[in-house]
């Protein structure tokens, strides 16, 4: 593979982070398949696994924030499931 090749197999997809969860955990994967392949230099290499490193965070983020966002969810589905037995309770 000539450095023009090498180059771009290694270039991330986006010169910025990118913007999904989808993107980057494919991102990650193609990373993870390079570093597996053993054909990476050092240099190379150190770069991959700072760049997965970095997109790994974002994933556990957009994760975190999901999840957030759902066990509010079920908090507001309990408060009015509370509400609404405290109503028929009452006359």
């Amino acid at each position: 593979m000539t450095d023009t090749k090498l180059t771009a197999a290694i270039q991330p997809v986006a010169d910025s982070q990118p913007q999904t969860y989808e993107t980057a955990a494919a991102r990650v994967e193609e990373i993870i398949r390079r570093l597996d392949s053993g054909d990476a230099s050092l240099s190379e290499t150190v770069a991959l696994v700072q760049e997965g490193k970095t997109l790994i965070e974002l994933c556990a983020g957009e994760l975190e924030a999901v999840g957030a966002a759902l066990e509010e969810l079920r908090l507001d589905e309990l408060v009015a499931r509370l509400e609404g037995e405290g109503r028929a309770g009452n006359p």
